[in-house]
């Protein structure tokens, strides 16, 4: 028993000592990096991240109990191992995630061999290196302010390292570092916007243009678009001119028309058109709405405008074109956050006067497929004269009969359209469009499917409307004579609300904690009203400084008086600037600087004169403590000793007595004229 009450005091009383000086900077240090490598967490291998833990609880462990560092033969083989693990992870130690993961792994190795001061500064380096490398991943607020945060972090660790004496406390430390990045922002600002621009994305790599977010795919079959329902993710955002907005349920994104089909899969012709030779043949009709589109990178050539564009909208470095069948197509891929304007006119008639070899190839069937369904529509085209009749009765019949609407309809097999009208009759859009398209080219009506978007989601913060993959829509066009292509949704029949209004405009409530707690989420539930204030940030950012482009930067040059302005003009007024800034900052620095007395100003100068010739003074010594050593030494002239023991008894009588303002002018002349006789 009195063994283990020993053990608790002694316990307590290491608890209660106070941590020393290196032990303290080394934890801030290793709290620095793992605040630099949590990021990493959410997309590196979970192994990276698992080792990452274990190499910084290790090294903290090591430094709290004083422990001996471990021994390079035990740090050698895992190291080998984690650099295995990499290359089985990416089959390469090239490119930027497997140079990334490299990195973070080599930093977590350093922290266990730091010995010297160069190993201090090469972690430090490192971690500021790894900070950069966040944004080939993410360039959103959170990544930037997590950022900032961390060099803040980071300079007071590095800052820690270098006091030699007393070190101010934690907090004064971190104001120091919070001041020094606070201090380089006006200059950043300078840069950002001044520095000659470059058409592409800031943050990317050679390898890795191709890493953008999700979206419409170049075919449909059933459960393509009904994945991404399911997805959050913006797709774009239009800002309408004027605030002059269409009805909801004229709100079509058009992007791919798809013609060929070989019984389940649907896709784009890029031959159509060019074959035929047909062209675009329609009048702007109607009213117009102008708006400007920001699209999110998706990896694929289209664009996406609302039914019917009346122009090509124009990318800088990109030739965008429109195919007959109205689609935008650009002529490399959409890998960076791009925007343009578009006017479209929605009641616009397209190719009423198409001549008949330009249908043809929208009638096609393949062979062997859909018997039930071709019957079908043998039986409508014998009940009903007309084409619109014809189609009408195929709506009516997804109107009245038990068809629904569903994100989760049963698996097709076998003929997918067949099981579809007569067997599950249930579904997404995609199989309604599919389903009616393959009906009218049986009844030999010119039709095709038509993918995009439908619907839209206004932020009443800021005005833009967002366009979420969940949006992702199809529906089909068919051809009437006089009236050309007509939009036709086969889901509107069956399920009016879900063009009425957008899937992601969905209300209820969040289950939390199990369900112990449902947050609401309506429309006016103050989660709801935080999303679009969020978002309203989130889309500022990516206008103002993500989409900061060579056009931007243009007009911004423009709006100052600037004019055209060529980069080598743009290289000296950003020149010009940042020294204006600088000598700014250096102002501020120079009005905040601690104000040193004269008179102490000279009794350092003689120090110093005194310290070249052999006689420093020692840390301990006041004034007549250091003239008293100065006289017993012969290595210094009668004339300098006689001079020094003046000098510093003038000081000491300054220093600790009481003088009058016009006493302190007398001194500091008198020390100086002393100070003089003193080489």
């Amino acid at each position: 028993m009195n063994s283990i009450t020993i053990a608790w005091h002694k316990l307590r009383h290491r608890r209660s000592r106070p941590m020393s000086r290196d032990k303290a900077d080394t934890l801030l240090l290793l709290f620095s990096c793992a605040l630099v490598l949590l990021p990493y967490s959410f997309y590196l291998p979970s192994w990276i991240t698992a080792t990452c833990i274990i190499m910084i609880l290790w090294r903290g462990w090591i430094t709290f109990h004083g422990n001996r560092m471990p021994s390079r033969w035990l740090l050698l083989p895992i190291a080998l191992l984690a650099m295995g693990g990499i290359y089985l992870d990416f089959r390469t130690y090239l490119g930027q995630e497997a140079g990334v993961a490299t990195l973070v792994l080599l930093l977590t190795f350093k922290l266990l061999e730091m010995r010297a001061s160069r190993d201090l500064f090469v972690v430090t380096f490192l971690a500021f290196f790894l900070l950069m490398t966040h944004f080939f991943v993410s360039q959103s607020i959170g990544t930037a302010l997590m950022t900032i945060v961390s060099i803040v972090l980071l300079l007071t660790a590095q800052m820690s390292f270098q006091y030699t004496n007393a070190v101010p406390s934690l907090g004064k430390r971190l104001r120091l570092g919070t001041m020094i990045v606070a201090l380089a922002i006006p200059l950043t600002i300078v840069l950002f916007l001044l520095f000659p621009r470059i058409q592409g994305p800031l943050w990317a790599m050679p390898g890795n243009q191709e890493s953008a977010r999700s979206g419409l795919s170049s075919t449909m079959s059933p459960g393509n678009i009904s994945q991404l329902a399911l997805s959050k993710e913006v797709a774009f955002r239009v800002r309408f001119n004027d605030n002059k907005l269409p009805p909801h349920n004229a709100l079509y994104w058009r992007a791919l028309v798809m013609g060929l089909y070989d019984g389940r899969t649907w896709q784009r012709d890029a031959t159509q058109g060019r074959r035929t030779g047909e062209s675009v043949t329609y009048r702007p009709d109607g009213p117009g709405f102008t708006y400007q589109i920001t699209q999110e990178p998706n990896r694929q050539p289209w664009l996406f405008a609302l039914e019917r564009p009346a122009s090509v909208p124009q990318l800088n470095g990109n030739r965008v074109r429109m195919t007959p069948d109205i689609q935008l197509m650009a002529a490399r891929p959409i890998t960076e956050r791009i925007r343009y304007e578009v006017t479209s006119h929605p009641a616009s008639a397209l190719q009423a006067d198409a001549p008949a070899d330009s249908l043809r190839d929208w009638l096609s069937l393949p062979t062997g497929y859909h018997p039930r369904a071709i019957a079908l529509a043998h039986r409508i085209v014998d009940d009903h004269a007309t084409d619109a009749a014809r189609i009408d009765a195929v709506l009516g019949m997804f109107r009245r009969q038990a068809f629904q609407y569903t994100l989760q309809p049963p698996l097709l097999e076998g003929d997918t359209v067949d099981n579809f009208l007569f067997t599950t009759r249930a579904g997404f859009c995609e199989h309604y469009a599919s389903a009616f398209v393959v009906l009218m080219r049986a009844m030999q009506i010119p039709a095709r499917v038509v993918t995009g978007y439908q619907g839209g989601e206004i932020n009443p913060v800021d005005g833009y409307m967002t366009v979420r993959q969940s949006d992702a829509h199809a529906w089909a066009e068919v051809w009437l004579k006089d009236r050309g292509w007509v939009r036709v949704d086969p889901t509107a029949a069956v399920a009016p609300e879900r063009i009425d209004r957008s899937t992601a405009d969905t209300t209820g409530s969040a289950p939390v904690l199990g369900g112990l707690v449902n947050f609401n989420i309506g429309p006016n539930s103050w989660l709801h009203k935080m999303r679009f204030r969020w978002e309203a940030i989130n889309n500022s950012w990516n206008q103002w400084v993500l989409n900061y482009t060579p056009d931007q930067q243009k007009d911004l040059l423009g709006a100052l008086g600037f004019g055209t302005i060529n980069w080598q003009k743009l290289l000296l007024l950003m020149m010009i600037c940042g020294g204006v800034v600088m000598a700014m900052v250096a102002s501020i620095l120079l009005m905040h600087r601690p104000r040193v007395d004269p008179i102490d100003a000279l009794y350092v100068t003689f120090c110093k004169r005194l310290a070249r010739q052999g006689f420093a003074r020692l840390n301990h010594e006041g004034p007549r403590a250091y003239g008293s050593r100065l006289q017993q030494t012969d290595a210094l002239s009668a004339h300098t000793r006689h001079i020094a023991q003046q000098f510093l008894s003038r000081y000491e009588e300054y220093r600790y007595a009481r003088n009058q303002t016009s006493e302190r002018l007398v001194t500091r002349s008198t020390l100086h004229a002393l100070l003089k006789q003193i080489r």
